[in-house]
């Protein structure tokens, strides 16, 4: 079983595809995906290889689709039954069966008799990334497979890279906004997808001709086996601040997860080359612990680093440095704003310097690149002030767009955000606390409540806070349209509106309901309404 948005994206995607489209895992895949992306093979044959603990049945059955949602198993169907953390597979065998499953693969034994094939395995994660892999004809090995880790920054390092690397053959990408296929891009609902999903989209980009991919790798995704055995040629570490906590507990856990990325005994492949950030304290950390095991390429302002950046100048429209490395150095205009999009564009220009790419003819094409949905995404519509809508949403991020408007703007900077429910509390305070310290005036509003009470939220982020400041200048309003409103109103000629947290979504997520709700349409419209009004 799978939430609501799952759902919501199936209904979506089932919307919006063609005929000969149909879902096979929790993704989807073209109906070519079997006979074509896909090596028919019967149960036996697809889970040598797994650690299998008990085997009840012959095996001989042809497996047509791999499925861990039981809603969407069809006859031929192999399913895995996960236990994940708000749904357990386990529960919805019987429905599997119902449904046609040729075969069950689970963690747990056989508690009774099925009429079908049964396979207890040690990590039902592992098992379905490796069958998955198998199933889709190892479609990583024909692909150069760059992933990038790190708490921020992700999306925007993927599609700079993305940008430089597309020519005359298309460049897949797996993301937190999209995923391109080279043939067609589909809304994205994971970061990271699971496992079957990654090896069927990756799939569909070998059929489409890609020769790259390009993929976000999450830390869940990392945990949660779904880049398992993934052929990685290139790993990108870039930051580690504070996020998650309610997942991973503690940093030291959070760094252990992403260090998987690069060196994992569990794991059989591992990547050619690590491409780390040396200005983090954890990257620095993981260059130390990964010594000779891989070629190692930094970057970061230190002059230490292999690839860096000196004499930066950040201006309001745009961002000048000199880039250096060690055969030369130019002077770089890059159309992204502030120190830390210095930072993410030394992270794609490393790749692109392992790769072989010359550094002018990707800079040359720098100037064309239109930005990232929901990153320092400007709303123009003709106000006297600036209007910035960024995904920030940590208390790191938090303080680098604060600090990085206040660099460039003459006035006041005002910021609209909030915090996500059902989440880590312990990031709330401290991203009320960098707001305050890089703001002027703080608008703390909804984010994806959830199943949260938004009184719960704000009283998490400091309501009760005694701290003067904290009354002068914190407005909590429940209703993010009208905190957004408010915020606008009280913006002057020259200041700067940041409205964070959201981005590139489009939604709201409310105990189980998804309403419409995009920041920057949200922002346009007021804007525009504004613009009518008349002074008393």
């Amino acid at each position: 079983m799978v939430g609501l948005a799952e759902l919501q994206i199936s209904t979506l995607l089932g919307n919006c595809l063609d005929k000969n489209t149909q879902f096979c895992g929790n993704y989807l895949s073209s109906e070519g995906a079997y006979s074509k992306q896909a090596m028919l093979r019967n149960v036996k044959e697809l889970i040598q290889g797994n650690d299998v603990l008990e085997f009840n049945g012959d095996g001989s059955k042809l497996v047509t689709c791999l499925i861990t949602d039981s809603r969407r198993v069809v006859p031929g169907a192999l399913f895995f039954a996960i236990e994940g953390e708000r749904h357990n597979g386990n529960y919805y065998i019987e429905e599997a069966v119902d449904r046609g499953a040729v075969a069950i693969i689970s963690e747990q034994s056989a508690s009774e008799y099925l009429p079908i094939d049964y396979i207890q395995v040690e990590n039902v994660r592992v098992t379905l990334a490796m069958v998955a892999k198998q199933f889709y004809k190892n479609p990583d090995d024909e692909l150069i497979v760059t992933g990038i880790t790190g708490t921020n920054g992700k999306t925007t390092v993927s599609m700079l890279l993305q940008y430089f690397l597309s020519g005359k053959e298309a460049v897949g990408l797996l993301g937190t906004v999209r995923y391109d296929l080279g043939g067609r891009i589909l809304p994205s609902f994971k970061t990271t997808p699971e496992s079957v999903d990654v090896y069927a989209l990756l799939a569909q980009m070998v059929q489409n001709g890609c020769k790259d991919a390009v993929m976000e790798i999450s830390s869940h995704g990392i945990d949660q086996k779904r880049v398992y055995d993934l052929n990685l040629d290139i790993a990108v570490f870039l930051n580690l601040t504070q996020d998650h906590m309610d997942y991973h507990q503690s940093m030291e856990s959070y760094y252990e997860v992403k260090k998987k990325l690069f060196i994992d005994s569990t794991n059989r492949t591992g990547p050619k080359v690590a491409v780390v950030n040396q200005d983090c304290t954890y990257g620095q950390r993981l260059i130390n612990e990964l010594g000779d095991c891989m070629e190692i390429l930094s970057f970061g302002f230190n002059k230490d680093a292999y690839i860096y950046a000196e004499n930066i100048k950040l201006l309001e429209d745009r961002t000048i440095f000199d880039l250096v490395w060690p055969e030369g150095k130019t002077n770089v205009e890059s159309p992204l704003l502030g120190r830390y999009n210095v930072s993410n564009l030394l992270a794609a220009l490393a790749v692109l310097y392992y790769k072989g790419y010359d550094f002018q003819h990707a800079l040359s094409k720098l100037s064309k690149f239109s930005g990232i949905p929901g990153r320092m995404e400007r709303i123009d519509a003709g106000q006297d002030f600036n209007v910035i809508i960024d995904y920030a949403h940590t208390d790191d991020a938090l303080k680098h767009a604060c600090a990085m408007l206040s660099e460039i703007t003459k006035g006041s900077v005002i910021v609209v955000f909030g915090c996500g429910g059902d989440r880590d509390r312990s990031k709330r305070l401290p991203m009320l606390t960098a707001v305050l310290e890089g703001s002027s005036q703080a608008f703390v509003t909804a984010d994806n409540p959830r199943s949260e009470s938004i009184d719960q939220i704000f009283s998490d982020m400091g309501f009760m806070a005694r701290s003067k400041k904290t009354y002068q200048s914190v407005n909590y309003i429940p209703d993010r349209k009208r905190a957004i409103s408010l915020a606008l109103d009280c913006a002057k000629s020259g200041d700067c509106v940041l409205i964070a947290g959201k981005g590139h979504e489009t939604y709201q997520e409310f105990d189980g309901t998804v309403i419409p709700f995009d920041d920057r349409q949200v922002a346009r419209e007021l804007l525009h309404l504004k613009s009518f009004k008349v002074d008393d």
